[in-house]
């Protein structure tokens, strides 16, 4: 994902309990296990990564480079890198990505948009084949 490169640390937490209105920005990771309402934009100086939880929802456009759901989003995704589906992740809005791993039972209701530069296919990994 982030070739040899270590993944950022996660040093923000939303609890499962709280709750946030507004957009929110945040550098290197983030851990959701609470409710967003508001776009969840990264900091695009450094890499990131956005963890969504089983017991999260987030209603708005969320942004990162590596994405890991597991929970439910109402909005659309933007995976720079990497986009995680886990098999309870839920998705109400179309879904941007470089490369993307989903795992059976996530849902998408939306469309498939793969970020492609030039006229390289994006990497589908089925999680299934364990490949």
């Amino acid at each position: 994902m982030f070739n040899k490169k270590k993944q950022p640390p996660i040093k923000s937490l939303v609890a499962e309990g709280s709750q946030i209105d507004g957009n929110f920005t945040f550098s290197e990771g983030l851990r959701v296990d609470g409710v967003m309402v508001g776009d969840v934009l990264t900091n695009e100086s450094q890499p990131s990564i956005l963890v969504v939880s089983e017991t999260a929802t987030i209603t708005g456009a969320i942004h990162a480079d590596h994405i890991i759901i597991n929970g439910t989003i109402k909005g659309p995704v933007y995976a720079n890198l990497m986009l995680e589906l886990q098999p309870k992740a839920r998705i109400e809005g179309d879904v941007h990505y470089a490369a993307l791993e989903m795992h059976q039972g996530a849902i998408i209701a939306g469309q498939l948009r793969p970020i492609v530069a030039g006229e390289e296919k994006p990497t589908l990994k089925l999680a299934a084949n364990n490949n």
